[in-house]
Order: structure tokens, then sequence, then C-alpha cells
């Protein structure tokens, strides 16, 4: 079986997100179950740097608005995983992020470079592909930058792969004008309701959701919850008509990168059965962060996007109360102006108390993630996460709403999971202040009960989060579709 996995990132070649996790470890789980797979990617100048025996395989040509482009085919750094790499200087070689320029401003060409991406994708999908020795019998395409794929193969004479996409996150649809529908190539009445027209715009994902074979998301919970009106983002209605073809599959995690025994960027390696390293790890980063270096205040960490998604001004809300009760913050992320200078005007305010760190450093990362006593993520929807994942994976319990991924993968603390070996985390209810302040409290009279605390962080650490069981599901869905 051959699978083209289209997606417009992936570690360690490129990152902006949790889809590059996901397109970076995805791929190598399913190419250890005996599957041929290959990623296509864009050829940003980052990746062609990184991309390993590069070398020219094929051109297209005739492709819309910029004639031809080359295909590369090498391989990721750290494992064999094979890529294919889009070269076209006019699209991808230039400053600036895959979708923004240095300014944080969108490409106002956009839709042409991820149109030509998915039109790349479908070609190579056919009959007529130019790679006659390699046609993919299933394409699995990730996220509004390939949700044209689909409808490119709709609307072709040759198409050979079944389709498939991924919604790793609803509210980012690839919607542009319309003449970007003639200008793609498309046939114009693929513009209407039923197919590309989305509220006057002509949207990609909606063209992905409507057009390919099969539906995914990346966690169950998520894959009920976008067919309602609260999370649908406009798109309930048509998700709910293809419920039947939707498959929640729970994103796992790189566990060879993310473990507590291995961690190159921390002071102390520890694993289950030498939890007590954990506080060596926690000294290190409060003296690094130039916080009080004590192991009896509770450290709460935060690794995140700075945006109302993720619910992290409800914790800046209640921060002054938490710090009231002797807590630690420490948070290394970026996004919204106005969040990032709450926090900063916090760490002023309570320097020995709170460190904020602006931007997104791996190390610094990682050892947030090992040296907090608890991770804070009280996100109003959340897809999936990973880093809840890896706050289960270093034992340090996370806090979180009950929404997505989250609910699925975070058990919450209570007398019935404490009994059973199943308490994990906390769990709120709802993205609210009030309910975070009270379930952080109910957290600290965990963590100052040694005995049940070291109980919670074993049971996350015993969790398997690899990604053999989602490849398997994966691999489900592809052998159905090819069967088609």
């Amino acid at each position: 079986m051959r699978i083209l996995f289209v997606s417009s990132e992936a570690y360690p070649l490129i990152k902006t997100g949790g889809l590059a996790d996901v397109s970076g470890s995805l791929p190598a789980a399913i190419r250890e179950l005996g599957v041929d797979i290959r990623i296509l990617l864009p050829g940003y100048p980052v990746v062609l740097q990184k991309l390993h025996g590069k070398r020219q395989i094929a051109q297209l040509y005739g492709l819309p608005e910029v004639g031809s482009i080359n295909l590369l085919l090498g391989k990721m750094p750290d494992t064999d995983v094979e890529v294919m790499v889009i070269e076209n200087g006019r699209l991808f070689n230039r400053p600036g992020g895959p979708y923004n320029d240095s300014y944080g401003n969108d490409w106002d060409d956009n839709a042409l470079r991820f149109g030509i991406l998915s039109k790349v994708a479908a070609v190579l999908s056919s009959q007529d592909s130019p790679l006659q020795d390699w046609i993919p019998d299933v394409v699995h395409c990730n996220d509004w930058q390939s949700g044209l794929t689909p409808a490119f193969l709709h609307y072709s004479d040759t198409a050979h792969a079944k389709s498939m996409i991924s919604i790793h996150n609803l509210a980012f649809q690839g919607n542009f004008p319309p003449e970007w529908v003639q200008r793609l190539g498309l046939p114009d009445h693929s513009y209407q309701m039923h197919g590309l027209e989305y509220y006057g715009k002509m949207s990609f994902l909606k063209a992905g959701i409507y057009y390919a074979d099969s539906i995914t998301t990346v966690s169950p919970t998520y894959a009920r919850e976008i067919q309602t009106e609260q999370y649908g983002f406009g798109m309930q209605g048509l998700l709910a008509t293809r419920s039947h073809e939707i498959y929640g599959i729970l994103n796992g995690i790189e566990t060879q990168e993310w473990n507590p025994a291995t961690d190159p960027y921390l002071a102390k390696t520890y694993n289950i059965e030498h939890l007590a390293d954990k506080k060596i790890v926690k000294k290190a980063l409060q003296v690094q962060l130039g916080l009080e270096a004590t192991p009896h205040k509770p450290l709460l960490g935060v690794v995140s996007r700075l945006t109302h998604q993720k619910g992290l001004d409800i914790f800046l809300s209640v921060a002054e109360r938490l710090l009231a009760r002797h807590c630690q913050i420490a948070v290394l992320g970026n996004g919204e102006t106005q969040m990032e200078n709450g926090f900063r005007e916090l760490a002023r305010r309570h320097p020995h108390q709170v460190s904020v760190t602006i931007g997104y450093k791996e190390p610094l990362s990682h050892q947030i993630m090992a040296g907090s006593d608890m991770f804070i993520m009280p996100s109003r929807f959340e897809p999936c996460g990973l880093n809840q994942m890896y706050g289960l994976r270093y034992g340090t319990p996370p806090i979180v709403t009950r929404t997505g991924g989250l609910a699925d993968s975070v058990q919450d603390s209570n007398t019935a999971t404490m009994k059973n070996n199943t308490a994990t985390g906390f769990v709120l209810e709802s993205a609210d202040s009030r309910q975070l302040l009270s379930v952080v409290e109910r957290a600290l009279v965990y963590y100052q009960d040694p005995r049940a605390w070291r109980k919670i962080q074993r049971n996350g650490m015993r969790r398997d989060l690899s990604w053999t069981n989602s490849a398997k599901a994966y691999l489900d869905l592809y052998q159905t579709l090819a069967r088609r």
C-alpha cells in the first residue's frame, strides 16, 4: 500500500505548531507498520536546507499561474521516511514563516501557494502522474492547506487515489475570494453551496470536507464537537451530513523525543521509579528563571500560544490569587499582544514568583514541562492538544478543560479515580475563571499529600502515549478506503 501524506509543515524540517509534530511523527509510525508512505511538503528554504539526500525526481508543467515546479525527493533528518518537496522560488523562497511574513501578516498569495500544493498532490495521485512507479492508493490531506486536493481529484478524469482529510483545527479554514476558483483551474460550477462556496468565499477546508472520501479528526471528542454549533465554526451542518464518515483518532506523541529518562535538555534525567530526581530539575529551572529556588512552592507551568482559544486570559485573571497561595508561575509562549503584555506585567510585579518568556525555545519547553509541578491548559476548545500528553509523560499532572483531546487524554483526580488508579490530572467542566481557581486549589490539596501526588504522577507516566495505536487505526482506514 502506498500513502501520500500532504502537509504544510513537518517537524523537524519546519514547525509552527502541533500540525508539524503530527506530520513528522505519524508517517514514521505508519512506516513502521510496513506501509510505503511519503510526505509531500512545500519547499521552504529551511526544508530544502534540512532535507537529507535530496534529488530531483520530476518536473510538473501546466500548473496555474506558476507554470512548472521541480519535485525533489529526500529523507527526514532523523528517520527513513521519504519526503517529496515542491521546489518553486516564486512560491516558497521568501523570508518569514510558512504562512506569514516577518511582520506576522498573511502572505497575500497563500491561495496560490497552497492551491499549488493541493494541485501537485492531486496530480501525483492520478493515473497520469509523472511518477508512474509510485502512485498512491490513498492521499492523506491535513488541514486547509491541502484541502483542495480532494476537489481537484473529484474533477479529474484520471484520479486514482482515494482521499482523506484530517481536521487538526476547524477554526483555520483557508477562505479566499471566489476569483481563486478560476485562477486555480477548478470549474465554475464547483463554486456553489454543494461545493467550494462558503459564505461568499472559496473555502479550502470546506472543499476537503465536502469532496474527501473520508474525514478524520485528532480526537474522538472533537469529532463529535465539530458537528455542533458551539464548535462547528459554521461547518457543523455539512459535517453532520457526513457524520458516518468522520473518525476521531487521538494523536500520539514522539515518545523518544519527549522522554524524561533521556531528555538532554534536563539538568537531571528521571523516570517513574526515580521521581525524586524531578526536584533537581525543578530547582535548576527556578534558578535559571530567577525564581525563588524552593522545593515547597508549587510551580505552575505554561507552554502555549497566548490566545483566546487556549484560555490563558482566564489563568491570567486568577494568577494573583494563586500567587497569594504561594504558587510560582513559569510561562513560555507568544500570541495576542494584550495577553503577552498582561503576563509581562505580572512578572514585573512578582519577579521572584513569575517568569515569562515571550517566544518559543525548544530546550526551555522541555525544562518547564519537567520542572513544573502542574501544567496549566484551560483551553476553550482543543482538537487534540499535545502538551497535556507531554505533562503526563513527564509526571507533571495537567490541569485542563473537558473538551476535545483534553477530555480524551486526562482523567480527573477524585475519590473514585484515585481508588481505581486512573487519576492522571485535574479537569474543569468549562473554561471559567472561578472553575479554574477551584480546580487548581483542589490540585494543591492533593499536592500537599506526597503519597497521593506520586500516585497521580505515576498513573500518567504509565499511559501509552505513543503513535502505535493511532497508526494502526489510520492503517485500518487506509485499507478500507483502498478497497472501495
